[in-house]
């Protein structure tokens, strides 16, 4: 039997009514203000080119790095430490590293689920760090971006510990993706393991259910409540 392809926003939205996303600490006033942007998107806001652009986007980013513009004032761009050149030449198909950096750095990442939320919260490298998560309305979030909608079966992000294949295909529109097919393989839970928005959301605010301050698993603070 055929497998069809391709997966609905109602039906995403019912499976994942909610999607999270883990920013730095202490941001949410200016992605308020900014929108949630990808790294490319934010570069462009704070007008960063030359060397120091294709440095960001085309590099592996061991630590996190700080930019400035001075009528936005500073943002952080966070660090790509689950990742490296050699796991991802192992990796990559048809492509290079610096591909690859190009390709995470033009989208916006979601979690679909809080247990895959909760693994990158209690990550080794992140589990000591306050950060910054939304919650947000997966319904409206998705329907108002549709043709940005992207999804991943695999981290994109992270190499470690399994450097699993990856390349052009890695990121599927909603037509794309085999839903059925992993969900009837691996459960509602895996079936998705990322949603991805090209380029930015501009209000993303219209879509926040809530903005939290958390520590590892734990709750510090609700900053936002819708």
């Amino acid at each position: 039997m055929v497998t069809k392809k391709g997966v609905s926003i109602e039906e995403i939205s019912n499976r994942y009514p909610v999607l999270y996303h883990m920013a730095e600490a202490d941001t949410w006033e200016s992605i308020k203000k900014h929108g949630l942007r990808s790294t490319s998107a934010l570069l462009d806001l704070f007008q960063v080119n030359g060397e120091q652009r294709t440095t960001i986007e085309k590099e592996h980013r061991p630590d996190s790095v700080e930019i400035s513009h001075r009528r936005y004032g500073k943002a952080v761009i966070r660090d790509q430490k689950p990742m490296s050149d050699a796991d991802l030449k192992r990796c990559l198909i048809g492509l290079q590293p610096s591909d690859w950096y190009q390709v995470l750095n033009r989208h916006v990442f979601f979690w679909p689920t809080r247990k895959r939320l909760s693994t990158m919260l209690n990550a080794k490298t992140y589990k000591s760090q306050k950060h910054t998560v939304l919650t947000l309305d997966a319904g409206r979030l998705l329907k108002d971006h549709e043709a940005q909608v992207r999804l991943t079966a695999i981290n994109s992000g992270c190499t470690k510990p399994m450097a699993r294949p990856r390349g052009k295909q890695t990121f599927m529109t909603l037509d794309q993706f085999p839903f059925s097919e992993r969900r009837g393989k691996y459960g509602v839970g895996n079936a998705v393991a990322e949603v991805a928005i090209e380029y930015s959301v501009p209000r993303i605010d219209m879509y926040v259910i809530s903005v939290d301050h958390m520590l590892s698993d734990r709750l510090l603070e609700n900053i936002y409540k819708a």
